[in-house]
């Protein structure tokens, strides 16, 4: 496991970065790509992934083989292939469709803080995952994701809760992933060892 910095991400070999940035102790898995997205402090993403368009949360946990913000080929017109808006690859004499890639860059996937995003998952463009949710591996997901929801399915649909509505809001409250990099140290036992109620009980504000 590689020694993760606060000013660098670690990148592995054969990934493909365009337009994205990265935060604090970031790690993008081997042969990923990401384009137009931010990676939120201690964001990570595992082996092949596929991300788009897409603002990462910190702390979110992206396994392999996902595809996150994948774009989408125009439906509206009498075709749907790459001539019409990668016409350069096939004419010496037009342009790509500034505007067609414009709007699709525009539609933006947003991960919350702490989310997990299973093994083979799928998110589509426009859909908000919320803090701490679980989308399970292989789904489909179409539809916003409530905060601290597990998800599973194609296309996904709640499969329940992971604690109560009251822990949920003392974690918001408590929002341990904008705690400085010193204070996740000092609580680190804490969160290994205590049950939910005696972390929250602990750190409630």
């Amino acid at each position: 496991m590689p020694k993760l910095s606060a000013s660098e991400p670690f990148i592995h070999a054969g990934c493909q970065i365009v337009n994205s940035t990265f935060g604090a102790y970031c790690e993008v898995g081997q042969g990923s790509h990401v384009t137009n997205s931010h990676f939120g402090d201690y964001a990570y993403c595992a082996r092949l992934a596929d991300i788009a368009n897409t603002s990462v949360g910190k702390f979110a946990n992206i396994a392999a083989m996902t595809r996150i913000g994948p774009t989408d080929h125009p439906m509206a017109q009498p075709a749907q292939h790459h001539f019409l808006y990668r016409s350069s690859y096939y004419w010496d004499d037009v342009a790509d469709d500034a505007a067609f890639f414009a709007h699709r860059a525009s539609r933006r996937t947003s991960l919350g803080a702490d989310c997990w995003i299973g093994h083979g998952a799928i998110i589509k463009p426009e859909v908000a995952v919320g803090i701490g949710a679980v989308v399970a591996a292989g789904a489909v997901v179409t539809k916003d994701v409530a905060p601290f929801t597990i998800v599973a399915g194609v296309p996904a649909t709640p499969i329940r809760r992971r604690m109560t509505e009251a822990q949920e809001q003392a974690l918001l409250d408590i929002a341990w992933w904008d705690w400085a990099h010193d204070r996740l140290r000092q609580a680190l036992q804490d969160f290994r060892q205590l049950p939910l109620d005696g972390f929250i009980e602990k750190y409630r504000v």
